[in-house]
């Protein structure tokens, strides 16, 4: 700031911001103020944003359309389908068994790629003996 002798280290931060505010209530009284004009309307308005209206509905992220159902032939997705399509569905087991998947992956397949990216229903029945069977809904 120009007319104020530089200090290097202030003794307290009390110290420091009132010299700080001293320094900068100085720097107003030296600016000449803007003539009044006769025309109120030749005044440059300020350069300040339009106020922003608070949205009516909170916004959400898109949802992805589901892709066809078709698989690539001889894929494990292809594979999958099939046995879920056919009359009574195919167990968990099976699943396992056509894939070489580990339990979890099946579970994670037909809730991720078939029933949400594909957009099929799924129906998950358990039988008496507590065997986990998915068919696809038509």
């Amino acid at each position: 700031l120009t007319g104020v002798t530089p200090v290097k280290k202030f003794t307290s931060t009390k110290v420091g911001v009132g010299r700080i505010w001293d320094a900068i209530q100085g720097l107003g009284d030296s600016v000449d103020p803007v003539p009044e004009t006769a025309e109120p309307e030749a005044q440059q308005k300020p350069d300040v944003a339009p106020e922003e209206t608070p949205a009516s509905k909170k916004t959400t992220r898109a949802k992805k359309a589901p892709t066809s159902a078709a698989a690539r032939q001889g894929s494990k997705t292809a594979t999958v389908l099939e046995l879920l399509k056919r009359k009574g569905g195919a167990t968990a087991q099976e699943l396992m068994d056509a894939t070489g998947w580990q339990p979890h992956s099946v579970r994670g397949f037909i809730s991720g790629t078939v029933g949400k990216k594909m957009g099929l229903t799924v129906v998950s029945t358990k039988s008496e003996s507590g065997e986990r069977t998915y068919s696809i809904k038509a």
